[in-house]
């Protein structure tokens, strides 16, 4: 059974940063896609980016050029460098592991909370 480790969420004033981790057991399978999600209260559950096995990333639109996604293959750990955080980034962010054999896993959620 895979299971899936985050730290890092906090609270934070507007303009700071927060780094999220989430680290996935050892499985004989490879990841292929990590990502994270981000989910607020009365909405849906949303990407917030993502990054390839081959290191191609994705992201929202909303936070394009201050959040950075990298991963650790070696640690199978991926992480999410959040910069110039603003109040409406305030959610409960999850990361998702896809593996080779096509099944995908949610960690248990951290809540980042950015005051104004």
């Amino acid at each position: 059974q895979v299971q899936l480790v985050e730290s890092g969420g906090g609270l934070v004033q507007a303009g700071g940063s927060l780094r999220l981790s989430c680290a996935a057991s050892k499985s004989a399978f490879s990841i292929s896609t990590m990502g994270w999600y981000r989910q607020a209260p009365g909405k849906q559950r949303g990407l917030v980016a993502s990054i390839s096995s081959g290191g191609t990333t994705n992201y929202a639109y909303s936070v394009k050029g201050r959040f950075t996604i990298s991963r650790d293959n070696a640690k199978n750990t991926v992480y999410l460098q959040m910069n110039s955080l603003k109040p409406e980034d305030t959610a409960v962010y999850y990361c998702n592991v896809q593996y080779s054999f096509g099944t995908s896993f949610w960690g248990q959620g951290t809540q980042v909370t950015v005051s104004s």
